[in-house]
This record gives C-alpha cells, sequence and structure tokens, in this order.
C-alpha cells in the first residue's frame, strides 16, 4: 500500500519537525492540500508554504488542488518538483485536455472526485489519467467522519479499471485510519492519505508503517 500522510493535520508551528518525520518514515509520498475559498469553503497552504516544503522533503510531492482554475498553476507546480498533480473534476470543463497539459510540464496527473460524483464521469480519461483520487469527506476540512459509501464507490472504480486494463491508481482521501483502511485496502484501494491518523499519533512513523502494511 502507497501512504501519503497528509500535511493539513500536521502542527504548523513545527512545521520543519513534521516534514522531518516524515523524511524519517517510511511514507511514499507527503499529500499537499491547496485550497483557494472558492472551490471548498476554506483557505490553507499557497506557494510560499510549499516552496518552504519542498526544500525540507524527501518524499514525492503528491499536491490535491481543491482550487478554481488549477491549470493557471501548473508552471509553478511543475517548476516546484511536484510529482503528482491532481485537479478536480468538478472544476475542469476540458479534462482531457488539463490532464494532457500535466503530463506535458513533466508530472503525473490525478483527477479527483467529490462524494456525490460517480466514478463512471471518469472512464473516458482513466486511460489518460494516472490516479483517481475518491474524496471519502467531503472536500475542505479535515477530522471529518468517513463517508460509508465511498466502500462502494471504490469496488465500482476498482471493477472499471481492472475490465479496461489500465494502470490507473485508486486514492483516498478522508477519515483513513487502521480500521477504515483496512477495507478500503480490500476494496481495491491503492494509495491512502492519512492525516490525523499519522500526525495526531504519539508515533507517527509506526502509524504509517501500520498502513503500508495494509
Amino acid at each position: 500500500m502507497i501512504v501519503s500522510p497528509s500535511l493539513l493535520a500536521a502542527d504548523f508551528a513545527n512545521l520543519g519537525k513534521e516534514i522531518e518525520m516524515i523524511n524519517r518514515s517510511k511514507a511514499d509520498w507527503l499529500h499537499f492540500d491547496v485550497m483557494d475559498g472558492v472551490f471548498v469553503p476554506n483557505i490553507s497552504f499557497g506557494f510560499p508554504v510549499l516552496e518552504s516544503v519542498a526544500r525540507l522533503c524527501q518524499k514525492p510531492l503528491d499536491v490535491h488542488l481543491m482550487i478554481e482554475n488549477p491549470m493557471k498553476f501548473v508552471r509553478q507546480f511543475s517548476d516546484l518538483g511536484t510529482y503528482m498533480m491532481t485537479l478536480h473534476y468538478e472544476a475542469c470543463p476540458h479534462l482531457h485536455r488539463n490532464i494532457q497539459q500535466i503530463h506535458e510540464a513533466g508530472m503525473k496527473a490525478g483527477v479527483a472526485l467529490n462524494p456525490h460524483t460517480p466514478v463512471s464521469l471518469v472512464e473516458d480519461v482513466l486511460a489518460d489519467a494516472d490516479m483517481i483520487l475518491l474524496m471519502t469527506v467531503n472536500p475542505g476540512f479535515g477530522g471529518q467522519k468517513f463517508i460509508e459509501h465511498s466502500i462502494d464507490k471504490v469496488r465500482k472504480l476498482r471493477r472499471v479499471i481492472d475490465e479496461m486494463g489500465t494502470d490507473t491508481l485508486i486514492q483516498v482521501d478522508g477519515g483513513v485510519n487502521l480500521e477504515t483502511g483496512r477495507r478500503l485496502a480490500e476494496a481495491g484501494v491503492d494509495v491512502l492519505v492519512a492525516g490525523s491518523y499519522v500526525f495526531g499519533a504519539e508515533r507517527p512513523e509506526e502509524r504509517v508503517e501500520s498502513l503500508r502494511c495494509l
């Protein structure tokens, strides 16, 4: 299992130490949520914070854009060394073109779906997208309760990907802990994003390892 701890749940007063912990851990990626207060009702990080994190972090950056007009910033994210740039289906009327632009900028391309958005709507880009991110809470805030329907949604997407024979990864974000993580793994998830379950623990590195073993 690929594990991508979500920096949104970190202690921002000790951000350097939190990044050092991620570097020591067996985390595969670092998940970085960007919110604009328009697409979602919250504001998170901007480029000054991301630039600082990119300098310190030794893990690939998994950037999740919960913003309007995400392609406006594709070059800036590429210049920072972003590994995976994920934008929302709901924010992109020209999604196929946007995936191509992300690839042309040297990054992997992910497509995120809100809880109400059916997986059938991304079937036509599965051959092009590197990852589909299923939101298992409503985007905008950390610490929310896991939406149970997400398990069935993962199964549906897993079935479609297997039938099409693509290498598209399935990522989930929201309410992930050891119990929900195990169920998601059984349903076919490839990448777990975990926030408070990792950063809120006394031994966060052990939490990361427990998820990687699922």
